[in-house]
């Protein structure tokens, strides 16, 4: 620029416009992305957390279990166990649990608990959403298999195009 010019060149204002330019868009792909990431590791973390839950009730029940059913149980169900408590005196009390699938819809259902004992206890708890089940899908589908000690479960969580799954294999114990 000369002394008594005011103003910019046109060039000058293209190279600063285009500089703007090219941080502007790499400032918008990088909030895109942070923001798409986090919605990704939500769905993640949401099925994770399902698998999970589901998972740490059934080693629970089953490792406290005498008897276990886990095949050729039709649906609604997909699990029962039973086992009894001995209190001080002498007393039993029984137990049974049932882990059963509803409102299933496109093979998707929430995996719920139903505990039942002789001494008055019958609670249903909700223990996971989105838990996949559909027998002819052998990759996908939630599964419980038992082979005396050893009860296996595979737990499928679909959510939001995220699937998770993991295995469980939970050893009952020994009968007295």
């Amino acid at each position: 620029m000369k002394i008594r010019e005011k103003g910019y060149a046109m060039t000058e204002l293209l190279v600063a416009i285009s500089i703007f330019g090219l941080v502007s868009m790499s400032a918008m792909l990088v909030i895109y992305q942070i923001l798409h990431r986090n919605e990704y590791n939500t769905s993640y973390m949401t099925s994770v957390r399902q698998v999970d839950n589901a998972g740490f009730w059934i080693g629970r029940d089953t490792q406290m279990a005498h008897s276990v059913i886990a095949d050729n149980l039709t649906l609604p169900d997909f699990l029962l166990l039973s086992w009894t408590e001995w209190d001080a005196g002498g007393d039993p009390t029984y137990h049974s649990v049932r882990y059963f699938f509803e409102d299933m819809t496109s093979n998707m259902g929430k995996l719920k608990r139903y505990h039942w004992s002789s001494d008055g206890i019958s609670e249903q708890t909700m223990l996971a959403q989105n838990i996949f089940y559909d027998s002819d899908n052998e990759t996908y589908t939630s599964t419980a298999t038992y082979e005396d000690p050893m009860l296996a479960v595979r737990l499928t969580s679909f959510c939001n195009d995220i699937v998770e799954s993991r295995e469980y294999k939970i050893i009952r114990r020994p009968n007295y």
